[in-house]
């Protein structure tokens, strides 16, 4: 059965206080996350972000408010989202095995939230591979994992262990630097030992 993710999907999990898997303040706390982590590495304020699987883009109005100038370009498998949201928020119809063929320039920040574990194992690695090659300053990927207490929505999820997507994310040529966040292959040489985990 494929997935749809139309109106009802995102009322769902999303705007229903009874069933959303995130707050609005969560959404804040991990682009407040993400911007300093980026803003740190990058010694610079961020410019350009793309979001990988973006949904109806709850992050750009957060990154809007404390970024006002920063470059926003979201991606989303939904016609739903695209239709309704895309030129108002800068929006394209994407899944995330197409990344690669967009020929996409880079970016300060790259996101990817709550998108891996709904993904085919063939469409990770060369993903991810591009990500890496996309991210300027931090890639910022959450994923849940098979050692996660997961709740939400478990239709499609795929339980792979932490230690695949380290693996995954390493091989691409990523570095962790703190939580969700995986730093620029270019900036590795420019890193302390402690500034890694």
């Amino acid at each position: 059965m494929t997935k749809t993710y139309d109106r009802q999907y995102f009322e769902k999990w999303y705007r229903n206080p009874r069933t959303r898997v995130s707050s609005d303040m969560e959404v804040r706390r991990k682009v407040s996350v993400a911007l300093s982590v980026t803003e740190y590495f990058l010694r610079r304020t961020i410019r350009s972000v793309l979001d990988v699987g973006c949904g109806e883009a709850p992050w750009r109005e957060h990154l809007r408010e404390l970024r006002p100038r920063v470059s926003y370009l979201g991606l989303d498998p939904s016609e739903y989202v695209v239709e309704r949201f895309g030129r108002a928020r800068n929006l394209r119809r994407a899944a995330f095995g197409d990344l690669k063929s967009m020929r996409l320039r880079r970016f300060d920040l790259v996101v990817c939230s709550d998108v891996l574990h709904y993904v085919d194992e063939r469409e990770i690695r060369p993903g991810v591979a591009e990500i890496a090659r996309l991210t300027e300053g931090i890639a910022f990927i959450e994923v849940l994992t098979r050692e996660d207490d997961i709740i939400g929505d478990l239709e499609g999820l795929i339980r792979r262990p932490a230690r695949w997507y380290r693996d995954v994310f390493t091989n691409a040529g990523l570095l962790p630097v703190g939580p969700y966040c995986w730093l620029s292959p270019e900036l590795r040489d420019v890193t302390t030992e402690l500034e890694r985990r």
